[in-house]
């Protein structure tokens, strides 16, 4: 089963956390790592999103040049309980699947599929890996790829 996790765009620091926009540059990191996907031989059938402004707006951007579906999932918030979504990804059969969240969520989570630890590695913003599950569970993925903006 393969799994990307995305990380949203630059977005400003004009508002509140969970009202934040993307920037246009924003916009833009995330429509070319979008392409770098689409130009890939993999592709998400559906995104999870966080319901926060700059997720939702990255999915969307996502969504349209990959042509798949979004759905907000509450449990993708910056200081989420990476086990949560963990349980929810045992829960369904929607690979390929990408998460679209942010940091610190996002190296958490994919942290501990790949090495079974939290501690959680950095994410640049609109940067997505692509990792591997045979299994779902901590330590069981393997980094397949990685899109840069």
């Amino acid at each position: 089963m393969e799994l990307f996790i995305m990380r949203h765009g630059e977005a400003g620091w004009h508002t509140l956390d969970n009202q934040r926009e993307l920037t246009e540059a924003g916009r833009y990191q995330v429509a070319e790592v979008a392409a770098q996907i689409a130009e890939s031989e993999w592709r998400p059938r559906i995104i999870w999103s966080s319901p926060f402004v700059r997720a939702r707006q990255t999915a969307a951007i996502v969504s349209e040049i990959l042509n798949c579906p979004v759905e907000e999932r509450e449990f993708l918030t910056p200081d989420d309980d990476p086990g949560q979504c963990l349980d929810a990804l045992l829960e369904t059969d929607e690979y390929p699947l990408m998460l679209v969240s942010h940091m610190p969520f996002v190296g958490g989570f994919s942290t501990l599929l790949v090495d079974g630890h939290r501690r959680g590695i950095p994410f640049m913003t609109a940067q997505a890996v692509l990792l591997d599950l045979p299994v779902v569970g901590p330590g069981c993925a393997d980094l397949k790829d990685q899109f840069l903006p």
